[in-house]
């Protein structure tokens, strides 16, 4: 689990081990907090960040929702490029803060990515990207 500005994340996806913390905060903008996952790429040795949303968020924008997440990578990024997914996780994850005089416990930690929609989007490699017909 990753905690930016005391929202927690966690790293659904990291392919050619591209999250590296110390310059995603570097990057990171308080813009990005309203989104639902974050995607960064690497381009010319530069992490570039994009915010996408729920599938299930009807006020978004089509290619702003994380099922266009292969298009972004096919369309906007290098070629085989390191890339990562953040996705951000309900305020009830995060860690409790220590109270005066009170021992911490141990958090369980969540064993298993819950949105189907990136284990499906990302499943299939930068290179092997499907095709979809639109009308």
């Amino acid at each position: 689990m990753l905690m930016i500005n005391g929202q927690p994340y966690e790293i659904a996806r990291d392919y050619r081990e591209g999250f590296q913390e110390e310059i995603f905060f570097e990057r990171y903008s308080e813009v990005l907090k309203k989104y639902d996952y974050i995607v960064g790429d690497w381009g010319f040795e530069k992490l570039r960040l994009k915010g996408f949303f729920e599938d299930s968020n009807k006020k978004a924008n089509f290619d702003a929702r994380i099922s266009t997440l292969n298009d972004y990578l096919y369309e906007y990024c290098n070629f085989g490029c390191a890339y990562f997914v953040l996705k951000k996780l309900p305020m009830s994850m995060a860690p409790a803060l220590p109270t005066e005089g009170v021992a911490e416990t141990q958090l369980e930690q969540p064993t298993e990515i819950t949105s189907h929609s990136v284990e499906e989007v990302t499943d299939t490699k930068q290179g092997d990207v499907e095709s979809n017909d639109r009308v």
